[in-house]
């Protein structure tokens, strides 16, 4: 009916204009059936423009792209960072995109469905990945995935009631001690630290519980101690240390050198004085395995890329959503951990220029960290 933009505008207004002249108001002049016909389809052409206005042809809408980031149970910080960074990516990234955090069992069912192609990226802890891409601990196979960058720390240690005659971690041997939930792969970090200190799992009765559930154990007696961490400060050292005395157990000296030595995602790590009740001194511990942002090593470098940089350059919009965002800054992104980073990531890195011509050495952490793995 229309041949041009211009034509249709120019029908729409011609016939608004006519909508008060006699011609329209005589229902004996035009049937009220086919002026309401002729309405229709010059309505239609009312529309928007189908070209721009310089008059060239509009460009074609964004493809959908749906993309998914595996994180942990709810209740723990895994669950929360991992929406903070998929809530950032959905609003800020490339039109498209549709980003949805997905609620999963935490760092190993992440591995394993990042891998088969479930997921396309994922939160994990920082020395389960490592064991992963080597397939060794706990792995029957090795694991192809890549770092997207290194977040906060997991400040984690052993903690006991005082007075329950464990002063030094080599104290455990013989004690029941609740070393993390079933199957979430805490025996990755805690297998190290206790062998640091010339102890395996055979030489205490160890218990899994969450870490609310090992606080009750420690209230009621059923452990002497518990394996306790994440964020600074941790909520269920924070809970344990308001109902009793709490002693945290100091890591030994030559342990968290060899430890720090020997694997790239133990570093060192201090927690303030003050930060429990009680606690009158600094206590000089360890990162044990940061919270990590990962991915498969077959996935399109350009979607790396552009997730990374979109991550990075909205990092306040993630701090905003969860304190741990503090951790996305340039000394600590790049940061090895020992699982290789992804081409896609590099790339960006090297753009802003904080990709170090080295890797990246086992540097003191802040004090923001996971409480999931």
């Amino acid at each position: 009916m229309v041949g041009s933009p211009a034509t249709a505008r120019k029908t729409c207004f011609t016939l608004e204009s006519w909508k008060d002249k006699p011609l329209m108001k005589s229902a004996t002049r035009l049937p009220v059936v086919l002026f309401s016909a002729l309405a229709l389809l010059v309505l239609a052409s009312c529309g928007p423009s189908e070209t721009s206005s310089d008059g060239s042809a509009p460009a074609p809408a964004a493809e959908k792209r749906f993309l998914s980031i595996g994180t942990a149970p709810t209740g723990g910080a895994f669950f929360v960072v991992g929406g903070a960074l998929a809530d950032v990516a959905d609003e800020l990234g490339p039109e498209g995109w549709n980003v949805s955090a997905e609620a999963t069992a935490g760092s190993q069912e992440n591995i394993r469905r990042l891998t088969q192609g479930e997921l396309d990226f994922a939160l994990a802890n920082a020395a389960i990945s490592y064991f992963a891409v080597r397939g060794e601990s706990s792995w029957e196979q090795t694991y192809p995935i890549r770092a997207v960058m290194t977040l906060a720390p997991n400040v984690a240690l052993f903690v006991t009631p005082e007075g329950s005659g464990v002063e030094s971690v080599g104290d455990l041997r013989g004690k029941r001690v609740t070393v993390g939930p079933a199957g979430a792969g805490f025996e990755m970090f805690v297998g190290p630290l206790v062998a640091a200190h010339g102890l395996t799992y055979d030489d205490f009765t160890p218990l899994n519980a969450t870490q609310t559930g090992a606080v009750d154990l420690l209230s009621d007696g059923s452990a002497v101690a518990a394996f306790l961490g994440g964020a600074v400060p941790t909520a269920s050292i924070s809970q344990a240390a308001s109902s009793m005395d709490l002693r945290l157990v100091p890591y030994g000296d030559d342990a968290k050198q060899s430890l720090v030595a020997d694997y790239p995602f133990f570093a060192p790590a201090t927690i303030p004085a003050g930060t429990y009740r009680g606690q009158e001194a600094d206590y000089v511990g360890l990162n044990v395995g940061s919270m990590q942002l990962i991915t498969g090593a077959a996935v399109d470098e350009e979607l790396v890329y552009q997730l990374t940089r979109t991550i990075y350059e909205n990092r306040a919009n993630v701090v905003e959503r969860h304190p741990a965002g503090k951790a996305i800054q340039p000394g600590n992104v790049v940061r090895d951990t020992g699982t290789p980073f992804h081409p896609g990531a590099i790339r960006y890195y090297k753009e802003i220029g904080i990709w170090p011509e080295e890797e990246a050495g086992a540097g003191e952490s802040t004090a923001e960290g996971d409480e999931g793995t």
